[in-house]
């Protein structure tokens, strides 16, 4: 691996803290989560009560208070290293963590950032539809003003903490004929009347990490719950997804340098013919030349990580190369393993599946290609 120059002995230390729970609190039952299709809410508490929910919450509500996203970036990585797919703490507090530290009043902060903080409240972000998927101006779910209250319909899909979540950020429209600037964010809270969870999803990969299609019947959500202010919501949501990318290219990259050096341990001891398998020119120059792609990927990623301004195209650069190269890298490695590769014992299997989902969501590499595009004023 590269030598990390953007971290201090603070983000080292952290690095350990992060091992050690993963150790103690995930690594022991993530095949049992695997086969039940969800994790225990019990390391959800536990993960509060280490200090890894929250990170970038105020400490006056039980958060880590700080400011540096490269913390952040370890635990990410770190899961990610361990295929620990199941518990989706980076979603918490990378991706939904900034909504409700950013767009809510007082009140609710109160009322949910505690519990966002120690665990007691999971959190989920419903964004895609059956119907639209990268495409956010595509929606139909609806949100009608009556008195105090939105009434809201529709049907979300493919929601990741879709069974566990107790708080879901739901992107809804409040004015269909505004375009996209009718579209706001409501907070639909576990026990609504009308808030139904369908099936936990069947996925080919990240088998551990519950996703739902959820459905939204006249639930009356009260007015308090609307995040921000009303037909904002897609400009939130552009805003925030340049960081949600690029927490998506840090877990590619992490788990993409993880499998290659378990395939560059497995080449310099399988032996074929009478040699490491690693010795075959062929071999040789398969892992020379994902070991330069995964260099030349840490260093734009960590640049990324400490840059004070993320912009949408450079995070889209980070999304796209980083989850392909993800998915290039654990393809040679399987290949690599030969039998082996194909059996779910080994760890180069189970890297396969859940990798592949990577360059779907958050926004197809189709789609980061489009944002890339536009901003070359194409």
């Amino acid at each position: 691996m590269v030598d990390r120059t953007i971290f201090s002995a603070d983000h080292l230390a952290f690095t350990e803290l992060v091992r050690a729970f993963i150790d103690r609190e995930i690594a022991p039952h993530h095949d049992r989560w695997e086969a039940d299709g969800i994790v225990d809410r019990s390391v959800w508490r536990a993960a509060g009560a280490a200090g890894l929910l929250g990170l970038f919450v105020d400490e006056r509500y039980g958060g880590g208070g700080v400011t540096d996203r490269r913390f952040g970036a370890i635990l990410t990585e770190e899961l990610a290293r361990a295929g620990a797919s199941g518990p989706a703490f980076g979603l918490h507090n990378d991706i939904i963590g900034p909504y409700l530290t950013d767009l809510t009043n007082d009140e609710q902060k109160q009322r949910w950032l505690p519990g966002f903080c120690s665990g007691d409240i999971i959190t989920a972000i419903a964004m895609s539809e059956p119907g639209a998927g990268s495409d956010l101006q595509g929606i139909t779910t609806t949100a009608v003003r009556d008195g105090d209250s939105y009434v809201l319909n529709g049907q979300k899909t493919f929601i990741s903490n879709g069974i566990l979540a107790d708080v879901v950020i739901v992107v809804a429209r409040t004015d269909p004929a505004a375009g996209h600037r009718g579209i706001s964010l409501l907070v639909v809270e576990r026990g609504m009347a009308g808030f139904e969870r369908g099936r936990n999803l069947d996925k080919i990969g990240q088998k551990a990490q519950d996703t739902a299609e959820l459905f939204f019947a006249d639930v009356r959500v009260p007015a308090a719950n609307l995040l921000g202010v009303e037909g904002e919501g897609f400009a939130y949501l552009m805003r925030n997804l340049p960081f949600e990318r690029l927490s998506i290219a840090v877990a590619a990259l992490a788990g993409a340098e993880a499998v290659f050096e378990q395939t560059l341990d497995y080449c310099k001891q399988r032996q074929a013919f009478g040699r490491p398998i690693g010795t075959f020119q062929h071999n040789r120059f398969v892992l020379a030349e994902l070991a330069t792609e995964l260099r030349l990927g840490r260093v734009f990623v960590d640049q990324c990580l400490v840059e004070p301004a993320l912009t949408a195209e450079t995070a889209a650069m980070a999304k796209w190369w980083c989850t392909e190269l993800q998915h290039r890298t654990v393809d040679r490695c399987l290949q690599l393993h030969g039998g082996y590769g194909y059996m779910r014992e080994y760890p180069v299997a189970k890297a396969y599946l859940d990798a592949r989902v990577q360059t779907i969501y958050g926004g197809t590499t189709e789609i980061m290609k489009e944002v890339i595009g536009r901003s070359l004023g194409l």
